[in-house]
């Protein structure tokens, strides 16, 4: 029987066309030779916020190399330079047939590239000796990915040999994200340097939307300067003007590295370069006047094709995101899902969650030396229309179910709400993740929806703090902690001061109003390690550590109380009694027993005030 080969592969930003035409070539080798491919993916750099991209590059903890048979690392798709070597050093530890793009820095793995130096700097000479440019812009890739640096040293050199020097300010370093070009000519229209002869771009994502945005402000292409790109996407060869770019054999290189990998796989011995060929293509933004003739019918099918899909795919979102929206619980998160999924002709998909992802301090925050967690849920499994569930399963499992199949292409997507981690997503057999604009924007959706879910659960409505569930679950694993270290703690109760006074005589609003007065001043008299609720209608519990976190605590919401009552304008005062009991748990201890404990405490104070009050 021939044996069935897995493979992880690891890539960024699917959104772009350099990472989809090679997956389509390695998903078509794959296909073909009955290779599963597992693809963890994610979006990360794409928003520019850190916390968000902590969520993000979770995923890459994901993978479990033990049961692969091989890797393919598209670790050029990667701005993070501690990411993307932290993947390396985990592929490597797991000693498996590895083949990497555009980098030969590791004996350890094969790899498949082109030469970026040598036809960059054919580029950047054509335009000095065909054009006679000598004013250059330029637009760089991560300062930490070795193709940026490759081209850019191939521009430097080339101007160095040419005998023209280059002006620092004229640098704007980009992460190759589309995004880059409009920001790098932003800043060069309010920099107040003269506009250079050409702008030289490290790729073509950035060269057209710094090209697009030069023309809206009113500098011609290539009659004023010129724009130069690298990689010959579709945009760029049917852009107005077309662009003067990079051919390379982005599908053939996706076919060649999974050609590689198989070889290895089966114990054959492969070359441990592949160097593809590349060649500069001179068109109109550079000043050259090429036939295109010959793309005006691809042109049209590609076009066609994408202004469907992007219609369709408009539509669909919108219907999504509103049914994610009033999705009260996972089951109406998952009719959602499952809708979308009709819609776009999806035949397999899970939604994986953490153990527990209801309960907010299980959906953590992992650093890079923490794992994934060990337990999983899946609510949702959809096998072509047929929908299941699967209660537990183990991460390193990867898939709710055992996959026997052959030929399988799989793309593991975070789920996240910003560096809190929910789950993952697996579409499999659909090349909707690397085709579709929206698929980040589905992802964040789908993620947004079942934190808040999430917090429905344990989130009072009226205060925004824990609920007595959501206070039970935290303070609970405060509690716990404190048993085993044998650590002192204190536990809090506040009773809101004549509170029925209030409803009576000015409103229930303004009841509320004092409710969420009061816990708005525990919540600051609170320390980011202590755990506060609204357990009842006007009762409060904290429990924080140490045995004078009580006295600490008290102070400062005296403190906090007296100042609110200054500030507003009310013809009532804010008042509370508080009692606390602080202890170190005993085994035989119940966090509720201690709770009773403050409320008796609560209850005497409450009554010497009465007292006095008469």
């Amino acid at each position: 029987m021939k044996k069935i080969f897995n493979v992880a592969a690891f890539v960024c930003g699917m959104d772009e066309e350099y990472p989809y035409q090679i997956i389509k070539g390695i998903n078509e080798f794959a296909r073909n030779h009955a290779i599963n491919i597992s693809y963890f993916a994610s979006f990360g750099g794409v928003v520019e916020n850190s916390s968000f991209d902590d969520g993000e590059y979770s995923i890459y903890k994901l993978a479990q190399l033990a049961s692969f048979d091989g890797a393919l690392l598209l670790t050029n798709t990667f701005s993070n330079l501690d990411i993307r070597n932290s993947i390396i050093d985990k592929v490597k530890a797991a000693n498996i047939p590895t083949v990497i793009f555009e980098c030969n820095d590791y004996e350890e793995f094969h790899d498949v590239s082109i030469d970026n130096y040598a036809v960059m700097k054919r580029l950047v000479e054509h335009l000095i000796n065909e054009h006679g440019y000598k004013v250059f812009n330029y637009i760089s890739g991560p300062e930490t990915n070795p193709e940026a640096q490759e081209r850019y040293k191939a521009f430097r050199d080339a101007l160095s040999e040419n005998g023209l020097e280059f002006d620092e300010r004229r640098l704007h370093k980009g992460q190759f994200r589309s995004y880059d070009g409009i920001k790098a000519i932003d800043d060069f229209m309010h920099s107040g340097i003269s506009l250079p002869d050409a702008f030289v771009c490290a790729n073509d994502s950035m060269a057209l939307t710094a090209m697009n945005k030069l023309q809206l402000n009113g500098v011609k292409v290539p009659e004023d300067v010129a724009v130069t790109g690298f990689d010959n996407t579709f945009n760029a060869r049917n852009a107005f003007p077309v662009l003067t770019t990079v051919k390379r054999p982005l599908y053939a290189s996706g076919v060649k590295a999974c050609e590689v990998l198989y070889s290895l796989m089966q114990g054959e011995k492969s070359p441990r370069s592949t160097i593809m060929d590349a060649e500069p293509v001179f068109a109109e933004s550079c000043g050259c006047n090429p036939d295109n003739r010959d793309n005006a019918l691809e042109f049209r099918k590609e076009t066609a094709l994408k202004i469907e899909r992007t219609y369709m795919g408009i539509h669909i979102l919108n219907r999504l995101i509103a049914a994610l929206a009033v999705a009260k619980n996972i089951d109406e998160c998952s009719d959602a899902i499952c809708k979308w999924l009709e819609a776009i002709d999806c035949g397999e998909f899970s939604l994986c969650l953490v153990s527990n992802w209801e309960k907010t301090y299980n959906t953590l925050s992992y650093d890079d030396g923490g794992n994934y967690p060990e337990a999983m849920t899946a609510p949702l499994i959809w096998d072509h229309g047929e929908r299941s569930a699967v209660k537990s399963f183990p991460s390193k499992q990867l898939h709710p179910e055992q996959q026997l199949t052959s030929g399988k292409v799989s793309y593991y997507i975070p789920l996240h709400f910003g560096p809190r981690i929910l789950g993952y997503y697996i579409m499999s057999n659909t090349d909707f993740p690397i085709y579709s604009n929206h698929c980040h924007t589905i992802t964040m959706s789908i993620g947004n929806a079942i934190e808040t879910i999430s917090k429905l659960n344990v989130l009072d409505p009226l205060c925004g703090i824990y609920n007595r569930n959501g206070f039970n679950i935290n303070a609970g694993y405060i509690f716990e902690e404190c048993i085993q270290a044998q650590a002192a703690l204190s536990v809090i109760f506040i009773d809101v001061d004549g509170l029925k006074i209030i409803n009576d005589t000015y409103g229930h609003s303004e009841g509320d109003f004092t409710i969420k007065s009061v816990s708005e001043t525990i919540e600051l008299s609170c320390g980011s390690m202590d755990v506060c609720g609204r357990i009842g209608g006007d009762e409060f519990v904290i429990i924080g550590r140490g045995d004078n976190f009580a006295d600490i605590f008290k102070k400062r919401f005296d403190a906090e109380l007296e100042r609110k009552n200054q500030e507003m304008n009310k013809p009532y005062e804010l008042s509370a009694s508080v009692g606390f009991i602080n202890a170190i748990p005993d085994k035989s201890d119940t966090l509720i027993e201690f709770i009773q404990q403050a409320d008796a405490e609560m209850y005497l104070v409450k009554k010497a005030r009465r007292k006095q009050r008469i």
